[in-house]
């Protein structure tokens, strides 16, 4: 039985729950690795998850190759689960240096407190935009699903 509160479908075939006008489908994710004069930043937007788990993965390699300062972008991340944890305790492990998390969603910012993954990372709540070089066309790692 359905009352004006309940959330429930009232069709078993009702899929509105799933429409995303509604909200409850997220952006697929992506991963995106950018060469800058002086580091590499990951550029991470969507759905953090095990979808995007081989893109994480080349993201951490590419990166551990390069050898410079790493950090991440989060501002576009709208869902993160045990994968994208993974993936900042791989990169914070592996850098030679320490990895820095830019305007990281609370969403996020609760994950690094729960895993306790932000001792190992920096957390800054700023941009450094205008600091940032990308070297020539060097972008690469666009990588996700809707990368274009």
């Amino acid at each position: 039985m359905r009352d004006g509160n309940s959330t429930t479908p009232e069709e078993p075939g009702d899929t509105s729950a799933l429409d995303p006008s509604n909200g409850v489908i997220g952006e697929p994710g992506a991963v995106h690795v950018i060469v800058g004069a002086d580091r590499t930043r990951i550029v991470l937007s969507g759905e953090v998850d095990a979808d995007l788990g081989p893109e994480l993965q080349e993201a951490t390699a590419e990166a551990e190759q390069l050898g410079l300062p790493i950090e991440v972008d989060a501002h576009h991340v709208t869902f993160m689960d045990s994968s994208g944890v993974a993936f900042l305790a791989r990169l914070s492990i592996r850098s030679q240096h320490r990895v820095r998390l830019l305007r990281v969603p609370p969403t996020v910012r609760f994950l690094l407190e729960v895993t306790r993954i932000g001792e190992l990372v920096d957390v800054v709540d700023g941009d450094d935009e205008a600091e940032f070089q990308p070297v020539g066309d060097t972008a690469s790692g666009d990588t996700g699903p809707g990368a274009a």
